[in-house]
């Protein structure tokens, strides 16, 4: 089915919607059907759940399940992330045991990459594995772990050989983080969320059929990763994907009925700093209201906006038919992923200049941002401060924008890397702050 068109691919998962949704399920339940079928990760390989469809035809099929009023595949950095890097360098044993699990929402996992002194040098990372017997032995810290206080399993990085150069010495491993030696402290930001956390291992352990990718080549199995959360994170994704439901054991949404949870996306849902998708129709909407859509310099960035989000949709476009000739975009995830930065920056600053001193209030719990709502007249302004507030975040997470040009420039352009000997020493004698 790897050449299903968009069209056969929404007229497919409109019929299988209807013949297999039921609101009376759980949300567990729903999910089983629904992931097994391979409508819920549609993007990854008939050989790992999915149907191998392409990026765009994916937004259209999660559009069409969002129109169906189902409720939508898990969320999460699992579908994201964990499951086509499984799909990638995982055995056939591996991507059944996660993916399975994953495209059921039965697991949820997080991202166990950065480190204090290992952020945009992410190859310095200082967390050791040692191996006993067919286990190893995790020590080290981990930072800006998304999700990582509901999460199942993560996906670690870790130091397996300290006597090569730093790239080279570096395991990937899927890690239980319910085990003893786990420390989880969620970090608080100015959006009011707790999205982060700090993690600290101590002596965790790990299974040796957990390495991904084999032994010291998780630098390449970890730039996999790195290439699907930037595109990912890019412009051009669907909202439509996003679901009120919690995947994993921790959040406790599996039990639920499921179409109590369709209901509660269709009031608002659980609200979160949004996505790309949607901020121009949301913007727009906010502009007529108000009237400032009579505001030249307003219709100017909404257009700007509008191109940019259509340019991104024309590039995933660009690059499947490339694909399918056997050719690629150099740098088409950093790309994406600069692209994402600039428009939530732009919606940052128009949605802000459209609320005017309204924009300078926000909740920071439920309760103050139900409060606002309503003396102010709606829920849209708390999105959009919302989406203000955390419009920073995206230009650091998920390499710098800083690393996105530095990575295009020496990768697809050929530019002269910075001088260092970081390739050929050891790690153990390389200097550390």
């Amino acid at each position: 089915m790897n050449a299903i068109e968009t069209t056969d691919a929404v007229t497919e998962v409109k019929e299988w919607l209807s013949a297999n949704w039921d609101p009376d399920l759980t949300v567990g339940e729903w999910w089983e059907r629904f992931g097994t079928s391979g409508w819920a990760a549609c993007m990854l390989p008939e050989t790992a759940y999915g149907k191998g469809l392409a990026r765009s035809e994916v937004v259209r099929v999660q559009e069409a399940v969002a129109e169906f009023g189902a409720l939508p595949a898990p969320g999460g950095l699992g579908l994201l992330l964990a499951a086509p890097t499984i799909a990638t360098h995982g055995t056939p044993e591996q991507q059944e045991r996660y993916i399975r699990a994953i495209v059921t929402g039965q697991e949820a996992w997080c991202q166990l990459f950065s480190e204090p002194g290992a952020g945009s040098d992410l190859a310095g990372l200082a967390t050791r594995a040692e191996k006993d017997g067919d286990e190893w032995v995790i020590t080290g810290q981990k930072v800006w772990t998304s999700g990582g206080q509901i999460a199942d399993l993560g996906m670690l990085l870790a130091r397996t050989n300290v006597d090569v150069p730093k790239h080279q010495g570096i395991t990937y491993f899927a890690f239980e983080m319910d085990q003893p030696g786990v420390e989880i402290r969620p970090l608080r930001e100015m959006t009011g969320r707790a999205l982060f956390n700090e993690v600290f291992i101590n002596e965790a352990r790990v299974s040796d059929a957990a390495v991904i990718g084999g032994v010291n080549n998780g630098w390449a199995v970890a730039n996999t990763t790195l290439a699907f959360e930037r595109a990912g994170l890019g412009a051009g994704g669907g909202s439509a994907a996003s679901s009120t439901a919690v995947p994993g054991s921790i959040a406790g949404d599996l039990g639920k009925r499921v179409g109590d949870m369709v209901s509660a996306r269709s009031r608002g849902g659980s609200g979160g700093p949004g996505g790309l998708s949607g901020s121009f129709k949301m913007l727009s909407a906010l502009a007529r209201q108000t009237g400032a859509n009579a505001d030249p310099g307003v219709r100017q960035d909404l257009a700007r906006l509008h191109t940019l989000t259509e340019i991104a949709r024309y590039t995933g476009l660009r690059q499947k038919a490339l694909r399918a000739s056997g050719s690629d975009i150099g740098g088409i995830g950093n790309i994406a992923k600069l692209s994402m930065s600039i428009m939530l920056r732009l919606s940052r600053d128009l949605g802000l200049r459209l609320l005017g001193p309204r924009g300078m209030l926000h909740g920071y719990d439920t309760a103050s941002t139900d409060a606002l709502a309503g003396l102010t007249g709606g829920a849209m302004a708390g999105a959009i401060t919302e989406m203000a507030l955390f419009a920073q975040a995206p230009q650091i997470y998920g390499g710098t924008d800083e690393i996105q040009h530095n990575i295009i420039g020496e990768r697809v352009l050929g530019l002269p890397k910075e001088p260092s000997n970081d390739k050929v020493t050891p790690f153990r004698e390389l200097p550390r702050n």
